[in-house]
């Protein structure tokens, strides 16, 4: 999928692009149907909210779930970013966050490069996130809120929140987040949530400040992120274990455009389970990516 002169143009300027019904009903069918068996398993790579047992964040799914295996190399999630950054991507970081009904708790203020650069040694924000809604996203169950334009910011000094969900970010100062809401238009488009029907898709640049309220709502709010790195700008550290942080940094090579309804053999390295390595953590600094076995 190639992004037109004025799309690029829009990513320039607000830091993200929104693609409503990218996928059809019947693409999106085969990856909802294939969440609840990923979010039943009782396996590191599933962390849960606070204090419940709805899942918060499914991790990995494109190593043990063909469906989703497939998804990770879709031309309409690779491609764009690719043409964005001038030079191939691997997979960072591959999430099916869960928004639940009436459990689904908040992710505050960040941007994702913050995290990235802190925890990951990932050199620069060559990076970014495609995110692709698995249920409908309206007003009331959830959504994800930008601050169009904060990506210009650049790298936003922020605090390790260890307390307020189940899973640590590295947040931004409310007072900040008022100034750049004040600045992108306040009350006046100071923040958007984009909604839409299942299938939908968002590409935003990693350092695009953003969060999400609580789901209170009767509706699920599933969304599949693909965080998208590219292969120079390969992470330098290997703090958080492999399932969240991923160590393979081979570019990915994309399947057709039909891949999620046609028959096309994917790798399934985790299928028959997690290996032990993968929650090996060290502080130590690498300089030379990890190959491709």
């Amino acid at each position: 999928m190639k992004l037109s002169p004025e799309q690029l143009a829009q990513f320039e300027r607000d830091g993200y692009l929104f693609f409503p019904g990218l996928f059809s009903p019947e693409e999106t069918k085969t990856l909802t149907d294939a969440v609840p068996a990923l979010y039943a398993r009782r396996e590191a790579y599933n962390v849960r909210e606070k204090g419940r047992d709805a899942v918060r964040t499914n991790f990995a799914a494109h190593l043990y779930s063909e469906p989703f295996a497939k998804l990770a190399r879709h031309p309409r999630m690779v491609e764009p970013v690719e043409a964005l950054f001038g030079e191939k991507v691997y997979m960072h970081q591959f999430k099916i966050n869960g928004k639940m009904a009436f459990e689904g708790d908040v992710w505050q203020w960040h941007q994702d490069y913050g995290t990235w650069r802190n925890d990951d040694l990932m050199p620069t924000e060559r990076a970014m996130n495609v995110a692709i809604f698995l249920d409908d996203v309206n007003a009331f169950n959830g959504p994800l809120m930008f601050i169009p334009g904060s990506h210009k910011k650049g790298v936003i000094d922020a605090k390790h929140d260890l307390t307020t969900t189940s899973y640590p970010l590295w947040t931004v100062d409310n007072a900040l987040v008022a100034q750049l809401v004040e600045r992108a238009g306040g009350r006046n488009g100071g923040i958007v949530s984009p909604t839409g029907p299942a299938g939908s898709m968002i590409l935003f640049h990693s350092c695009l400040v953003h969060a999400s309220s609580s789901n209170l709502s009767p509706w699920n709010r599933v969304s599949v992120y693909l965080s998208l790195c590219a292969v120079s700008n390969h992470i330098r550290r290997f703090k958080r274990p492999e399932y969240i942080a991923h160590r393979d940094f081979t570019p990915i090579e994309c399947l057709p455009d039909d891949c999620l309804l046609k028959d096309y053999p994917v790798e399934l390295p985790w299928k028959n389970g997690m290996p032990g390595s993968a929650l090996v953590t060290s502080l130590d600094r690498i300089d030379e990516p990890k190959k491709a076995a």
